[in-house]
Formats: C-alpha cells, sequence, structure tokens
C-alpha cells in the first residue's frame, strides 16, 4: 500500500512553479481574448443594428460603453492588483468578463447589451494590468523577458486582425451573438489555467482611491453622452445639456479629488511635462480618428458596397500587416533619429488616409480604400512607438505605473469620446444631405455616405491638429533614449513596461 505524501510534500507540490510556457499561455490567452473582443463587435455592428434596433447614434455605444469602463477603471484596476494580489483580481477581471460576454449573448434589447458591453470593460480593466505585471514578475531581465514581451506584442497586434476575422466569420455563419459567446469557454478555460499555474503576489497596504475613479468614469460617459444625444435631440434638448453639465461637474470634482488624495489614482504632477501632456492629448486626439474610421468604414463595406461580414474582416486586414510591419521599423528608428520626426511623419500619413477616405461615394470600390487602409496602418505603425515613449519621457520611477496607465486609458477613452464627436457630426451632415435616389433605402444610404464623408473629414483634422501640437511640443528627452517593450498597436497594452 502506497503512503499517503505529507503534508510538506503536499505543500510543496502546489507551490512549484509552473512551466514558462504554461505561464505565458496563461497570460498571451487573457491578452488576446481582451485585444480580440475591441474588434470582433465592429464586423458585427449591422447585423446587431438590425437585430436589436438601434439608432445610427446609439449603436456608436456598443464601442464606446467596453472602452469607458476600460480606460476609465484601469488606474484602478491596476492599483487593486498591488494591494489584493495579482492574481486573484485578474480571476476575478476574467470573470467578469465571461459572465458579461454571456449575458451579451443573450441580451434581447440595446439597454442589456451595452450594460454587458460595460461590465465585460470593468473586467478587462482589472484583469489587463494584473496580466502583464505578473508577465513582468514571472520573466526575468533580459532576453528571457525581451522573448516573452515579443510575443505579447506580437498577440497584441495580431489579435485585433483575428478579431476582425472571426467577427466576420461568426456573424455569416452563425450569429452576431456569437462575437459574445466566443468569449464564454475561452474565460471559464482561463479561470482553471490561471489558478492552476501563476503565483499569487503578495498583497500589499494601501488606499483605493474610489471616488477619483468614480468620478472620472461617470463624468466622461456623461459627455459621451451628451454628444449622443445632440446628435440624436439636438444641442438644445434638455438631455444634451444636462448631460454635459454632469460631465463638466463631476470632472471638476476628479481634479479637485486628486489635488488632495493621499493616494491618486490620476497624480496631476505627470502633466506638468509638455511633452508627456501634448503626447497625451495626441494619443486621445488620434484614437478618436482610428475608432471613427473602424465604426464608419465597417458599415460603409456592409450597407452601402455589400460586402458580407467574413469579406469586410479580410478587407481591414492591410492596416494590421503595415501595423506590424511599421511598428518593428520605428522601434529601431527611434534611437537614430528621435521621436519627433516619426510622429510628424506617421501622423501625416494618417491624415493623408483620412482625407482620402472622406472622399469616397457609393461608387468607390476596394482598390481605393485600399490605398488609404495601407497608408492609415503605416503611418499609425510608425507614430505608435514614439507616441508611447513621448508619454514617458522622464517619468520618475515613482510615478511610472500610474504614467504608463495613463497613456493607455487616455487612449480608451479618446477613442470612445472621440467616437461620439464623430457620429454627431456624422449625423448632423446626413440630415443637412440633399436627399438622392428613387427609394428611402437608396436616400438612407446617401445621407449615410454624406454623414461618413463629414466624419472622416474632421477625423483628418483630428490627426493634423496632433501633427501641430506633437511637432510643436515634443522635446528631445533629457536622458539616454527609451526603448519601448513590447512595440504598441491601435489596440494598446495596458501597464507597458520601459527599459531605459
Amino acid at each position: 500500500m502506497i503512503a499517503p505524501a505529507s503534508p510538506a510534500r503536499r505543500t510543496a507540490a502546489r507551490t512549484r512553479p509552473a512551466s514558462s510556457a504554461l505561464v505565458l499561455a496563461a497570460i498571451l490567452t487573457t491578452q488576446l481574448m481582451l485585444v480580440l473582443d475591441m474588434t470582433i463587435v465592429n464586423v458585427a455592428l449591422p447585423d446587431l443594428q438590425s437585430a436589436l434596433g438601434f439608432t445610427p447614434a446609439g449603436l456608436s455605444w456598443v464601442l464606446s460603453a467596453y472602452t469607458l469602463a476600460f480606460g476609465g477603471l484601469l488606474l484602478l484596476g491596476a492599483r487593486t492588483g498591488d494591494v489584493l494580489g495579482r492574481r486573484r483580481v485578474l480571476v476575478a477581471g476574467i470573470a467578469v468578463f465571461t459572465v458579461a460576454s454571456l449575458v451579451g449573448g443573450l441580451a434581447a434589447t440595446p439597454g442589456v447589451l451595452l450594460a454587458a458591453r460595460a461590465a465585460q470593460g470593468i473586467g478587462a480593466a482589472f484583469a489587463a494590468p494584473s496580466a502583464l505585471a505578473l508577465l513582468m514578475a514571472r520573466f526575468p531581465e533580459g532576453a528571457e523577458r525581451a522573448r516573452a514581451l515579443g510575443y505579447f506584442s506580437a498577440v497584441s497586434i495580431g489579435g485585433s486582425a483575428i478579431g476582425l476575422i472571426a467577427g466576420g466569420i461568426v456573424t455569416q455563419w452563425a450569429s452576431w451573438r456569437w462575437v459574445m459567446f466566443v468569449n464564454v469557454p475561452i474565460g471559464l478555460a482561463l479561470v482553471a489555467l490561471v489558478r492552476a499555474v501563476l503565483p499569487e503576489t503578495p498583497r500589499n497596504p494601501g488606499r483605493f482611491d474610489l471616488v477619483g475613479a468614480a468620478t472620472s468614469t461617470v463624468g466622461m460617459t456623461a459627455l459621451v453622452y451628451g454628444f449622443v444625444e445632440a446628435a440624436e435631440d439636438g444641442w438644445g434638448a434638455t438631455t444634451t445639456l444636462v448631460s454635459f453639465a454632469v460631465g463638466a461637474v463631476l470632472l471638476t470634482a476628479f481634479v479637485l479629488t486628486e489635488l488632495r488624495a493621499p493616494s491618486p489614482i490620476t497624480p496631476l504632477r505627470l502633466f506638468a511635462d509638455r511633452t508627456r501632456s501634448a503626447a497625451l492629448g495626441g494619443r486621445l486626439l488620434l484614437m478618436a480618428a482610428m475608432i471613427g474610421l473602424f465604426f464608419f468604414l465597417t458599415q460603409f463595406l456592409q450597407d452601402v458596397l455589400g460586402y458580407t461580414p467574413l469579406a469586410t474582416g479580410v478587407a481591414f486586414l492591410p492596416i494590421t500587416v503595415m501595423l506590424l510591419v511599421a511598428s518593428q521599423a520605428s522601434a529601431r528608428l527611434m534611437q537614430r533619429i528621435g521621436n519627433r520626426p516619426l510622429l510628424v511623419v506617421g501622423l501625416t500619413l494618417t491624415t493623408t488616409a483620412l482625407l482620402l477616405l472622406s472622399r469616397i461615394d457609393a461608387g468607390t470600390d476596394y482598390p481605393q480604400i485600399l490605398v488609404s487602409l495601407v497608408l492609415f496602418g503605416l503611418g499609425n505603425g510608425l507614430a505608435f512607438v514614439p507616441l508611447t515613449a513621448a508619454g514617458l519621457q522622464d517619468v520618475d520611477p515613482r510615478d511610472a505605473g500610474a504614467a504608463s496607465g495613463l497613456v493607455n486609458a487616455s487612449q480608451q477613452i479618446g477613442g470612445a469620446l472621440g467616437l461620439a464627436v464623430l457620429v454627431t457630426v456624422a449625423e448632423a451632415a446626413a440630415r443637412a444631405a440633399t436627399p438622392v435616389g428613387s427609394t428611402a433605402a437608396e436616400v438612407a444610404r446617401n445621407a449615410f455616405v454624406a454623414g461618413a464623408q463629414q466624419a472622416f473629414l474632421v477625423g483628418a483634422g483630428l490627426t493634423a491638429a496632433t501633427v501641430v501640437l506633437l511637432a510643436a511640443l515634443v522635446r528631445p528627452p533629457r536622458q539616454a533614449p527609451v526603448v519601448v517593450e513590447p512595440v504598441v498597436d491601435p489596440v494598446d497594452t495596458p501597464e507597458l513596461v520601459l527599459a531605459d
């Protein structure tokens, strides 16, 4: 008869480190799920709108509900992992994300779907920073960490392409609901894998800036709601004015809270550096234009040109390919020529791409669109790495975590706020367009094209303003150039880690 293992042996078995491959698999799968969910919904938007009865302006909330919750609570999620233990917070975040995906897939009304999307964003905000922090803790400095971050970067960039194609496949062959359901088995498997292979980190005493997190997130949500209401009911509507007023009051309260909080979620001293502030503002404007491109071009390809969901997903692949190629080149060039030239060239290409898209019409064919997609991917690929480096330039070591979280929060919030602005612009242009067409469907289609043209034009104005802002304010770092790992893509990864 075999004697049972002693308590000491059982404890040793439980604490024996898992293999690096399993740890990396758990973290990369988490990142893939979160990144994939940023793009998989885009291709399903037209079907989702028809099924649940979203208004054209209200449809933007399918994206904004996720990005606002994600960006608004990202810094709180990182702080929670530090205080309560990162594996514990990672598991909780994945669980919330998984349950929300199930609820979203079962949604029968727009309200339920939007609540589920917001809950997904909350789960992502707590899971993402803990996942990357656990990766950094598991893999030591040097070749091993560089290799792990390389995989992490590849998943971040490739995940956006996988999301577009996966969204097209499941929408065309099954239903839009499966863009939500697909997360359920992945999430369940991840919870088990994370608990089995990732070690828990020690708890650290600390305070939570709950007031700061609440006022910033709800304040930004109120502003976005105000823009969406302006698109539907007009700038003078009571709901529009009240939303803007609530947003202004809450964001003012947020600033006052951060000035007095013992452990602020956003140390306001980070905005004292002009280069850092310009980079954060530029990132916000750039993401506004990028989210707008995905939102309007997805509908244009399907509703105007008649593309299937799968063909729409494949049509966006040139952006991802060019992002991957250009970001790798940018990381090397940045060490030779600095941040500013790459930012100016990259964002000028992005502006050119949006100007070309502002000229599309119902007779546009894909080769014309392809030129814009290639330029857009190339421009963003050149700009994102130096833009991240500028946002984290000369940061005091004590603020490194908050600064990197702020970079990513500005990206998520910029996308949500910018999309609301562009939707407002598009709706106004669509209403003002001269009715053209012999049927109601043709009139509606041409009105949408007029709105999309104006949205792309305003998006080009945002990126052009970013060129001017960064060219004027970005300065060389006071210390040795910063190497950014991993390479950042438009679906950015929270808690970027820098090595001098």
